[in-house]
């Protein structure tokens, strides 16, 4: 007898509840006076608007999907609580389009930080990448990813923190289901721990083997891994962070609710500072009976708001203050795009690691910039400098926003998913096949047997019809003389705020003993 077979659908997004933050007592401290308040208007360049090389935003899809090319999720009602579940024929797109077939109407050019594509796989351009090195990087990897023929397959070595390893494969299955047959084959190392481990100075010397590719979620100037989407774009739903699109969207509608002028005029933080010593630190700029930093400085309990349905951590009813601090934990955070989503000023404390949007930000146009060996007068600095001109406070703050709302959308993370996986398929020295343990994976496989949250967070997330047109351009790499240049530029924007900081620190009216 034939099993009877459902079509699930995408769950309607659930309501925010707002956040309530805890009310505390400043001290009372007048802001620092500056004897010769810096000139920003003879700086202009520090406060360009988007550069030429910047996307402008997308323009909407017109109409709803074809449905001619909607991808049906068919669950076997007898295979729903069951961890196993046949994957279904691919589409026709994958069987008769070539893995190697180009767009057929490529869109405008990639955001500029698509460029970093180039530079991330650089090492690899001169010898290529071999099955033994791709097979070196299984020191540390959670999971092998192999796609052939728009078919993945996986083979897990050891658990992943959470669901990382699920919900970045999940976001793998649906970039198959968006563009069928564009997807090259693949063989991939996929580490999910937060801080990168190829250390770039042991393949320095050219008589050195080649470095294992290992793709990760962020990495530092002394490593070589990969960079790629983090799985908090599909969800997270151990602390009850919904799917990017969705989320992006409300907190575009958080914007509204309170105009900038009428926020806190002090910086925000609230995390985990137990994860690393510099959130640690952090605590201490928290506003005291004795001083006032002008932080307002919360430790998350994430086990205390999973027992109260997450009502006090609602990212997009967090755009209550003027200032939002980002700060690294024990590598880089994915909280950097909801903080950057507000049109709050974002005060970036030193960071050490980068993922794959973040090179593209510049300090003074997306963000500003906050010391990390003394972030306490740091941020008093930033904040009281801004209250002092929240016009360019604004503008700074409106450009970040900008920058995540229209060039992270996730047809962006998807064509970036893309472009960096098919440059990689091509430094390919080898044609990939299936490992002897791997199994196949595909949405059925995940979704169907899925419960609660992680299974919302699928469907919200799911692909559901096949995108018409092609991804964006991918840009050029660099030159080296544009690599120097950008370099050279952001350090320059970082010295002049440390200089006005100093400034400003050194001309305070001494207090009397």
């Amino acid at each position: 007898m034939l099993s009877t077979t459902t079509t699930v659908t995408a769950a309607a997004a659930a309501a925010a509840n707002p956040i309530k933050p805890e009310s505390v007592a400043a001290a009372t401290v007048k802001p620092i006076k500056f004897k010769s308040e810096p000139k920003l208007d003879s700086e202009p360049e520090l406060f360009e608007s988007k550069s030429e090389s910047e996307s402008e935003p997308e323009s909407e899809s017109k109409g709803e999907p074809n449905p001619t090319r909607l991808i049906p999720l068919s669950c076997s009602r007898a295979n729903e609580t069951s961890t196993f579940q046949s994957c279904p024929s691919p589409p026709l797109e994958i069987t008769n389009v070539p893995s190697t077939s180009p767009p057929a109407q490529p869109r405008q050019q990639c955001p500029s930080y698509f460029r970093w594509i180039h530079e991330d796989l650089r090492p690899w351009r001169a010898r290529g990448i071999t099955r033994r090195a791709v097979e070196s990087a299984r020191r540390t990897a959670n999971f092998r990813l192999v796609v052939l023929r728009g078919r993945a397959y996986v083979e897990r070595y050891r658990p992943a923190f959470q669901t990382r390893d699920a919900f970045t494969l999940w976001g793998v299955l649906q970039l198959l289901r968006r563009y069928p047959g564009l997807v090259p084959d693949l063989d991939v190392m996929f580490d999910c721990v937060d801080w990168p481990v190829i250390n770039a100075d042991r393949y320095r010397n050219k008589a050195a083997a080649s470095p294992p590719p290992l793709f990760r979620y962020c990495g530092n100037e002394s490593t070589l891994d990969i960079v790629f989407p983090d799985w908090s774009f599909w969800g997270w739903p151990e602390i009850n962070i919904k799917p990017w699109e969705e989320l992006r969207k409300e907190i575009e509608e958080g914007n509204k609710q309170v105009k900038w002028m009428d926020r806190e005029p002090y910086a925000y933080w609230k995390g985990n500072p137990a994860v690393a010593e510099t959130r640690q630190q952090l605590m201490k700029c928290n506003v005291s009976d004795s001083y006032d930093w002008n932080a307002r400085i919360y430790a998350q309990d994430w086990l205390k708001e999973t027992h109260g349905g997450f009502k006090e951590s609602t990212l997009a009813s967090q755009c209550i203050h003027r200032y939002k601090i980002y700060i690294e934990g024990s590598a880089w955070s994915v909280s950097q795009k909801y903080i950057m989503a507000c049109d709050s000023l974002t005060l970036l404390v030193k960071p050490n690691y980068y993922d794959f949007f973040t090179r593209g930000l510049m300090p003074v146009q997306h963000y500003w910039p906050i010391r990390e060996e003394d972030k306490c007068r740091s941020i008093k600095f930033a904040v009281d400098w801004g209250n002092s001109h929240k016009q360019k406070v604004q503008s700074i703050g409106k450009e970040a926003s900008d920058f995540v709302q229209e060039n992270l959308k996730m047809d962006y993370v998807y064509d970036y998913m893309l472009h960096l996986l098919t440059e990689y398929s091509k430094l390919l020295r080898y044609k990939p096949t299936k490992p002897p343990l791997a199994v196949e994976l595909c949405a059925e496989s995940m979704a169907c047997s899925a419960e609660g949250l992680d299974r919302k967070f699928m469907m919200d997330s799911m692909v559901s019809s096949i995108r018409d047109t092609g991804p964006c351009e991918l840009p050029p790499p660099f030159k080296p003389a544009e690599l120097k240049m950008l370099q050279r530029r952001k350090d320059d924007r970082i010295k002049q705020v440390e200089m006005w900081e100093q400034r400003a620190w050194e001309n305070r009216p001494k207090k009397k003993l």
